[in-house]
């Protein structure tokens, strides 16, 4: 895509532990697809359940108690598998934050369009929590007896922590599965491998297995026509009341989308709405969720409102695409294709969100839409979410800066380079290729369960490039760019904490893991703070951009999985991410918002 989450995949990040014990238990230890739920209850649980935990991997790698029937055909109670421990579940890390907006600059007419579109968010939003835990997830949570178990629940949609390597938090859970509810429990990759099945890798479908247990694909348009259905009417509602003709079409296109599983058409329609006030972005939209193969979809939405001011002064930046991309430290046969330049930069205040979106660590930028054909002719749209960027710094990255990076440097964390920092990670989406230099497909298709992590850590290398080159063609204007710099070495440490199901948190430990290789920032060991060189960071991130872009072009798959194992956390930096935890400084954000916070009835 991308939405920018601060967005997964099957390499963890993990800890390094140094311990004296045999080389069965360090293997299991270090093996991050089975143990990273381990190994996030042992840092809270102590040394005497790091022994039993350690005895206990050195006998089985995985559960013999584990239930293997099908998703399909058996109860969401009964699936999950007992748990040896759970961790205490962490409401406190999310810092509250209200989405309102003045909405009496708005017709009635829009603020009942406003209503119908939160409607159709909150359908998105009960499909999420089906993908992620399963149909029956009401009656769970109706179920959870203490409140702030309850909640935390909610809010990791499901019994996992999203930012915590989706350990559970709860007893009698296991493992979160790494294909959500999308594949069969009991699915092996050989299985599905060598299963001759067409379809099988589509976004916009699961599998189930039939009455003789052999696997099926089930189009999402079919698993929820009802509620697919009900969203779609919404939508078909909201478009009656719009008064922008192209985000009504749009509207229309975006509820037939829903019903019938087929987006090229609405995405189209969508690059063409630039000057509507009110936006939706709706629908099975990033493969976030599916860690065992980043094939499928799952459902999110956002309603956003226009902030004209800001969108004025982003609008020209993406005419440089094409030559930035001419510019790129690689070789040309992997920047051969031309970016669209007709690409939307705007600013927006979300006002809702739903589904995947709303989990875990929150999106504060949109890059869309992902079909490489739509981002070939027309481009992408990229949308700057500002208040949630706002809450992010103020609540977040400033006390983080306060308490990691060297007081000489902390006064080039700011929120304009913030903000220019996500923006231009947008923006980078658009650079590089789609499309492998070999003839073979999509990149995305090459790369599998590490696209998502790899297209993040490109984006996120390639913005600061993009900014370096454009400050130094005069196009920033009166900026610092040490601001930049500095500000995007504290951000780091703000997505590591998000752990390893996401693929922002991989990305930046890769990244971190990088410069620190390179020289590019310094450790004070007396204060524990941290400074950037400047020159050097410059080399690390030409360095980078070319090693990333390189991976994706050659379509590298072992290359790409080997480069995002490696991205483990130290010891000494675990140490200095416990001092943000010590410092109750919060890991995300959490939203007020509905009806009531907009004072609209429903």
């Amino acid at each position: 895509m991308n939405l920018h989450t601060d967005d997964n995949h099957r390499f963890p990040v993990t800890v390094k532990h140094a311990c004296m014990c045999n080389n069965s238990a360090l293997q299991e230890i270090s093996r991050g697809d089975t143990n990273v739920n381990m190994i996030a209850s042992i840092r809270r649980l102590g040394v005497f359940f790091l022994l039993a935990a350690l005895l206990a991997g050195c006998n089985s790698a995985q559960d013999e108690g584990a239930d293997t029937r099908s998703l399909a055909t058996a109860p969401d109670a009964e699936i999950l598998q007992p748990a040896a421990m759970a961790v205490a579940p962490r409401p406190g890390i999310y810092a509250e934050f209200g989405l309102t907006a003045d909405l009496s600059g708005f017709s009635d007419d829009q603020r009942r369009m406003i209503g119908l579109m939160i409607e159709a968010s909150q359908v998105m939003d009960d499909l999420f929590w089906r993908q992620a835990y399963g149909d029956d997830y009401q009656n769970w949570l109706a179920g959870i007896g203490v409140d702030s178990t309850r909640r935390f629940a909610e809010l990791n949609y499901g019994p996992w922590d999203r930012l915590d390597n989706e350990a559970a938090f709860m007893e009698g859970v296991g493992e979160k599965p790494l294909g959500a509810t999308f594949y069969p429990r009991d699915m092996s990759k050989e299985e599905f491998d060598e299963a001759d099945l067409e379809g099988k890798t589509g976004l916009y479908s699961m599998l189930r297995r039939d009455d003789s247990g052999a696997l099926v694909v089930v189009p999402f348009h079919v698993e929820y026509a009802a509620e697919l259905g009900q969203a779609a009417d919404l939508l078909r509602r909201a478009a009656e009341l719009a008064e922008h003709a192209g985000f009504a079409h749009y509207l229309r296109l975006r509820a037939t989308a829903l019903e019938t599983d087929e987006y090229q058409e609405s995405d189209f329609a969508w690059m063409d709405v630039r000057s509507n006030p009110i936006e939706l972005v709706i629908g099975a939209i990033e493969t976030y969720e599916d860690r065992l193969f980043g094939y499928r979809a799952a459902y999110s939405s956002y309603v956003l409102i226009k902030d004209l001011e800001w969108s004025e002064r982003l609008s020209r930046f993406a005419e440089f695409l094409p030559e930035l991309q001419r510019g790129l430290p690689v070789p040309d046969v992997y920047k051969a294709e031309i970016p669209g330049t007709d690409s939307d930069l705007n600013a927006y205040d979300v006002i809702y969100y739903a589904g995947q979106s709303n989990a875990g660590s929150k999106t504060i930028a949109i890059n869309l839409p992902n079909d490489e054909e739509v981002q070939l002719q027309k481009g992408t749209r990229r949308l700057q979410l500002k208040n949630a960027m706002q809450a992010k710094f103020e609540k977040i990255l400033e006390p983080i800066a306060g308490v990691l990076i060297d007081e000489e440097q902390r006064g080039h964390v700011t929120f304009d380079a913030f903000f220019a920092n996500t923006m231009f990670h947008e923006v980078a989406h658009g650079l590089g290729i789609k499309n492998t230099i070999d003839g073979s497909g999509t990149v995305r298709g090459a790369l599998l369960d590490v696209a998502s992590s790899m297209e993040e850590g490109k984006a996120d290398i390639l913005g600061l490039y993009m900014i370096t080159k454009l400050y130094e063609a005069g196009e920033l204007g009166e900026i610092d760019l040490h601001d930049n710099y500095v500000t995007f070495m504290a951000g780091i440490f703000r997505s590591i904490r998000f752990g390893a199901s996401s693929a922002h948190g991989k990305a930046n430990m890769v990244r971190f893991n990088f410069f620190e290789e390179h020289g590019a920032f310094l450790r004070d060991p007396e204060r524990g703070t941290y400074s950037v060189n400047f020159d050097r960071m410059q080399e690390a991130m030409s360095a980078l951009s070319e090693l990333l872009l390189t991976l994706q072009g050659n379509g590298d798959y072992e290359g790409a999985r080997a480069l995002t194992a490696d991205g483990v956390i130290g010891l000494q930096l675990q140490e200095d991410l416990d001092r943000l935890t010590r410092a109750n400084i919060p890991v995300d954000i959490v939203f007020k918002q509905g009806f009531g916070e907009l004072d609209l009835n429903p």
